[in-house]
């Protein structure tokens, strides 16, 4: 069916266009047209002056609406979790397993694959932060499950989960770099991160492929006068991306700030929210503004991505514009599906979200 949006301002992914509607049919954007050339349409949404805007990709999520994914994969909880992201306009999440047993890493394998057999929509795959990370920068995760991965857990992975797998949060110093590449070659979009690489181990990694870097500052090698470390990498290397969780506790604003400066579209939000979960090897405690472990280590964030863009709008001082492609354009490039989504035009998926004056949002498809 085919379906007209009227009335709203319209973030094309480059620029805001006033007096123009959009179209979509099966999924995906049809036209872009002046509201003086539209055709008579039956099936008119009036989005009441909204903005409209290609919808939010969250490619770092834990869980969501009383569910932990992270811990207790299932359907349930990745609708769960889905549902919790939609509310916050991210049509799209990567749901995300910390460091943790074969058990539970398989689970989530075949959680996602009976998620997309029933027709469910909203996963684009998994990510897998750890266990292949440096347990020097282990931040809250479980360290009896950290270590340096054997070309059988590579195995492992490719054959248990190499089609639902999308992601993979390493720690470059600690890994083969043949390894790496293996896994790479599978369509497995790697990410530096919970590492303690030096500045000239994170560079070489990012020349041989690694391309982007998980939650900058948090639990990676910081910039310092003589160790640049993998912040300085990351800031230093042109084709590098980084996510960042924009909630002023895991990174000051100024920080932010500072980063975007340097990085520009280099650098996209993500939410690395979690739900409250008092037993088992993760704890989760929320307090009012996070969530921390049983030991108080900062463990996530409770975020939203429309939460995360409006602080880069209000507390960090950055375009409208350039905060709505942090959370939409620069995601969807980083996960390599920048052709189909990040943007509202003819022949990209019709995913999109209204957002108010109140930054209340919508989502549209």
């Amino acid at each position: 069916m085919s379906v007209t949006y009227v009335n709203a301002r319209i973030f094309t992914g480059e620029k805001i266009l006033e007096q123009h509607a959009v179209t979509t049919e099966n999924g995906l954007i049809t036209a872009l047209v002046p509201m003086n050339e539209l055709q008579q349409s039956a099936n008119r949404v009036d989005l009441q002056g909204a903005l409209l805007a290609p919808a939010f990709i969250d490619l770092q999520i834990y869980g969501g609406n009383g569910k932990v994914f992270s811990l207790y994969p299932s359907v349930d909880a990745l609708e769960a979790t889905v549902n919790y992201s939609k509310a916050g306009g991210a049509a799209w999440i990567m749901p995300t397993v910390a460091t943790i047993g074969e058990e539970v890493m398989l689970n989530a394998m075949k959680a996602v694959r009976e998620y997309w057999k029933q027709g469910l929509t909203g996963v684009l795959g998994l990510h897998l932060e750890g266990p292949f990370i440096n347990p020097k920068k282990k931040g809250a995760h479980l360290e009896q499950y950290i270590h340096s991965p054997s070309q059988q857990d590579i195995d492992w992975i490719l054959s248990n989960g190499g089609d639902v797998v999308k992601m993979i949060t390493l720690a470059p110093e600690c890994c083969d770099p043949a390894l790496v590449k293996q896994l790479r070659d599978a369509g497995i979009v790697i990410f530096a991160g919970h590492s303690n690489a030096t500045y000239a181990e994170a560079y070489t990694a990012f020349d041989q492929g690694i391309h982007n870097a998980t939650h900058l500052f948090n639990a990676m090698s910081p910039l310092e006068s003589r160790a640049p470390g993998l912040v300085g990498a990351v800031y230093d290397h042109p084709a590098v991306s980084a996510s960042i969780v924009a909630d002023g506790v895991h990174v000051d604003f100024a920080s932010i700030r500072i980063s975007k400066k340097i990085m520009k579209e280099r650098l996209f939000l993500i939410t690395d929210a979690v739900e409250e979960n008092r037993e088992g090897g993760y704890i989760y405690i929320k307090e009012a503004d996070r969530y921390v472990s049983a030991t108080g280590v900062l463990s996530g964030s409770r975020l939203t991505m429309a939460k995360a863009v409006r602080n880069c709008v209000e507390k960090v001082g950055i375009e409208l514009e350039e905060a709505l492609r942090m959370a939409s354009l620069y995601p969807a490039k980083a996960g390599e599906w920048g052709r189909q989504m990040g943007r509202i035009e003819a022949g990209c998926r019709s995913d999109m979200v209204a957002i108010d004056g109140n930054w209340n949002t919508v989502l549209y498809s």
